[in-house]
C-alpha cells in the first residue's frame, strides 16, 4: 500500500532523528529539497562557530591563533572525522584542499607504492574528475589505464573486475556508491579482490562519508578520499579528506610538497623533507574557517550517530522508491537505483524520456531534486534534514507534473 500523508506525518512523529531538523536552518522555500547528496542544509551550529572564528580567533587573537590550536586542526579534525564516520583509528586522515586535489596525491601516492607495475583500473561511469585524474595521472607516470564499464543499476560486478586485475595492475580507484544510480559496491570484497593481486586500493567515499557506516581499518583499505559537503554539511567547497592506512605512512609520497607536509614545517630548510605522518598528504597553509566548518558539521553526525542515519537513509529510500513506483512508473519512468537497499546508497534515481523538462518544472514547484543528463532525476534523502513528509510532498509534486495537472503551491 502506497504510504499516505498522514503516514508520513506519523513516521516523522516516531523518528529518532527528527530531532536534528532544528539543528538547521530550513525556511520554507523551497518546498522541498531533495539534493541534500550534492550541497547539505547550513546547520547551526557550523555558522556560529564560523562567526566565533572570524570574532575572536582571528578578530581578537590574530595570527596568535595559529599557536593556540590552528595548526594542528587538519589531522584533529581529520582524527573526529574518522572516527565519527570511517571506522578509522587517529592519525591516518587529514582535512585537506579538494576532493580533486586530493585523489590526485593519493593516485600518485599509491601508484609509488607499487612501482614497477604498469596499469591503473578505474570505472568509465565514474564522477568526470575521478576518470580525468586516472587519465593524467596514468599519462604522467607512463601507465596504462584499464577501463570497467559497468551496468549503471548493478553497478562494478566482481567478474568485471577479474577481467582486468592482474600482476600488471598497481591501484584500483573506485566510487563507493556511484554518484548517478546510488549503487553500493561491496567495499570488503572488493578490496580482498585488489589485494589479492598485489595492488592497491583507493575508494571515492564522496556519496557515503556522512550517510553509510565505513570500516576503513577493519576492511584493509589502502587510501580513500572523500568531500564534506554532502551529507557531512559542512558547506560549499568545503575541505574535503583523505584517508591513508598507518601500514603505508612513511612509505606514501604526494607530488604536491608544500610546507605544511615537511617534517618540520618552521626549518624553512634549502631542501623538502617529507613527514613520516599523515601529515605527509598536506600541502599549503591550511583553511581554517572550511575546516572549523567540518568540524562543526561532524559533530552533529557523531552525535546522531552513524548507524541511526543509515536506518534513515534505507527508510526513506525504501519510501522514495514505493512512491515512485505507484505515481511515476505508470507515467514511462523507471526506477534506475538498486532495489535492495543493501545495495543502495541514500538517494534515488529516477530515469524517463521527459526528465529534463520534469526536473524543471519541479524547480518551478520549489521541489529541488539534482538531474544528471541524459535523463536522470537524481533524489537525495539527508537523513538529518529530510523529513518523510518533505519526502510525500515532494513526490506528490512531481506526479501532478508527470500527469499534466496544475500545481497548487
Amino acid at each position: 500500500m502506497t504510504l499516505t500523508y498522514d503516514d508520513a506525518v506519523a513516521l516523522d512523529l516516531a523518528d529518532p532523528l527528527a530531532a536534528y531538523r532544528d539543528e538547521f536552518l530550513l525556511g520554507d522555500d523551497p518546498v522541498a529539497y531533495l539534493d541534500g547528496n550534492s550541497l547539505g542544509r547550513p546547520p547551526r551550529r557550523t555558522l556560529e562557530r564560523v562567526e566565533s572564528l572570524l570574532r575572536h580567533e582571528w578578530g581578537q587573537r590574530l595570527i596568535r591563533s595559529w599557536e593556540d590550536g590552528w595548526l594542528d586542526l587538519p589531522e584533529q579534525v581529520g582524527d573526529r572525522l574518522a572516527e565519527a564516520c570511517l571506522g578509522a583509528a587517529a592519525g591516518q586522515t587529514v582535512i585537506a584542499e579538494s576532493t580533486s586535489v586530493n585523489l590526485f596525491k593519493a593516485l600518485h601516492a599509491a601508484c609509488g607504492l607499487r612501482e614497477g607495475r604498469t596499469e591503473v583500473v578505474a570505472s568509465d561511469a565514474d564522477f568526470p574528475t575521478d576518470r580525468y585524474l586516472v587519465e593524467s595521472v596514468a599519462a604522467a607516470r607512463g601507465m596504462t589505464v584499464r577501463w570497467l564499464s559497468p551496468d549503471v543499476v548493478e553497478g562494478v560486478s566482481r567478474a568485471e573486475l577479474n577481467d582486468v586485475l592482474s600482476e600488471r595492475t598497481a591501484v584500483v580507484l573506485l566510487s563507493h556508491v556511484d554518484y548517478r544510480s546510488g549503487v553500493l559496491l561491496d567495499m570488503a570484497a572488493v578490496t580482498e579482490q585488489v589485494h589479492a593481486v598485489g595492488a592497491v586500493v583507493i575508494w571515492d567515499l564522496c556519496h557515503s562519508a556522512g550517510v553509510i557506516p565505513l570500516e576503513l581499518d577493519a576492511l584493509g583499505v589502502d587510501l580513500a578520499v572523500g568531500c564534506t559537503y554532502k551529507y557531512l554539511n559542512a558547506g560549499p567547497g568545503a575541505p574535503a579528506f583523505v584517508y591513508v592506512a598507518e601500514r603505508h605512512l612513511g612509505a606514501v609520497s604526494q607530488p604536491i610538497t608544500g610546507w605544511w607536509s615537511s617534517s618540520d614545517r618552521f626549518a624553512m630548510g634549502p631542501s623538502y623533507e617529507a613527514d613520516r605522518s599523515i601529515r605527509a598528504m598536506l600541502s599549503g597553509t591550511a583553511y581554517v574557517p572550511g575546516i572549523v566548518a567540518v568540524d562543526a558539521s561532524v559533530s552533529l553526525v557523531a552525535e546522531a550517530g552513524i548507524k541511526a542515519i543509515r536506518e534513515k537513509a534505507v527508510a526513506l529510500t525504501e519510501h522514495c522508491v514505493a512512491l515512485a513506483d505507484a505515481w511515476l512508473v505508470p507515467h514511462g519512468f523507471t526506477i534506475a537505483s538498486p532495489r535492495d537497499p543493501a545495495r543502495r546508497g541514500g538517494h534515488v534515481t529516477v530515469q524517463g524520456p521527459r526528465a529534463r523538462e520534469v526536473a524543471d518544472a519541479m524547480y518551478a514547484a520549489k521541489v529541488i531534486p539534482d538531474f544528471r543528463n541524459p535523463d536522470m532525476i537524481r533524489l537525495g534523502l539527508s537523513p538529518l534534514t529530510t523529513s518523510y513528509a518533505e519526502l510525500w510532498t515532494a513526490l506528490d509534486l512531481t506526479r501532478q507534473i508527470v500527469e499534466g495537472g496544475s500545481i497548487e503551491s
